[in-house]
């Protein structure tokens, strides 16, 4: 069977490096910007997922109806009310974006970098559009708004490439409450951690970061990072938390919380105990949600939230 043309062109697409030297200083400057804690505002942090493809909501749904009305005669003041107010939603929209998109692999930066002059051309031509609107020109209005939509539909269609096809904004640790089965798993001698150092295990197939205090607490999370599957276990260990790698998501150890983006999911986290000598990990809300069983042997290694 012959490949789909349109899914060709876009891995193509992912694949193409010349536009990779203008991606990085893009890359500098979104990084770059003086945004402090609304960075993380604006990757969606407080909202558990991208807030992005929600704030896209308003532009591309003002437009729509904007065209709607369009085509019935007399609703010109109210189309050049839903142009505007798509217009002044898409700022916004855009910077929220642009701070998601800096933090991305670069095959989803390629594809994002389109993405993104797509809507830009969109809000060009609904600027224009506006102004045709505002001197009376309503036919000129509705050309550019058309095309304007036009615009609008194709960067839809890369965003939603970016996010289904590759896993933009997804939670990249979803899958291992699935895959670990129930019980107490051993991972290792308790020498085999030391302590403040960032060890990688494996529960299952499923890679689990261990983390052994200096006073003797054990801590067990997921260790592919929840925003693009980082290693954690190669990230730094400071303040009872752990640092991405790639991106600098930080999470807690006690129990997997995104304290800082890009990531928007907490960390699977795992109790822990000592028995005989030997690290043993239980991937946390199983069995309804019990805590692990408080005893001599489990005394001292971490509490559940």
């Amino acid at each position: 069977m012959r490949q789909n043309r349109l899914l060709w062109l876009l891995d193509r697409l992912e694949r193409e490096p010349r536009a990779d030297a203008v991606i990085g200083t893009l890359r500098k400057g979104v990084r770059a910007l003086p945004l402090g804690p609304g960075r993380d505002v604006l990757h969606g942090r407080w909202l558990g997922h991208p807030v992005h493809p929600l704030m896209v909501q308003v532009p591309i749904g003002s437009w729509l109806s904007a065209a709607v009305l369009d085509l019935r005669p007399g609703r010109s003041r109210a189309s050049r009310l839903l142009v505007g107010v798509g217009l002044a939603a898409a700022a916004p929209a855009a910077l929220a974006g642009a701070v998601d998109w800096a933090e991305l692999h670069r095959e989803q930066q390629r594809v994002g970098l389109v993405h993104a002059l797509s809507n830009a051309a969109a809000i060009g031509l609904y600027a224009v559009s506006l102004a045709h609107r505002v001197t009376g020109r309503e036919a000129a209005g509705r050309a550019y708004g058309l095309a304007g939509l036009t615009a609008v539909g194709l960067g839809g269609m890369l965003g939603g490439h970016l996010a289904y096809r590759q896993a933009s904004g997804a939670n990249h640790a979803e899958e291992v409450p699935h895959v670990v089965s129930e019980g107490w798993h051993r991972i290792g001698a308790v020498d085999e951690f030391p302590a403040g150092r960032p060890v990688r295990r494996s529960v299952d197939d499923v890679p689990v970061l261990v983390v052994r205090e200096t006073g003797g607490t054990v801590h067990a999370l997921a260790e592919r990072c929840s925003h693009l599957a980082g290693p954690l276990s190669e990230g730094t260990v400071a303040d009872g938390c752990v640092r991405c790698p790639w991106h600098g998501s930080v999470f807690r150890l006690s129990d997997g919380w995104n304290v800082r983006g890009p990531a928007t999911s907490p960390q699977p986290a795992f109790e822990t105990r000592i028995t005989d000598g030997h690290v043993e990990v239980r991937l946390r809300h199983q069995d309804g949600g019990a805590p692990a069983r408080r005893d001599r042997e489990t005394a001292g290694q971490g509490e559940r939230p």
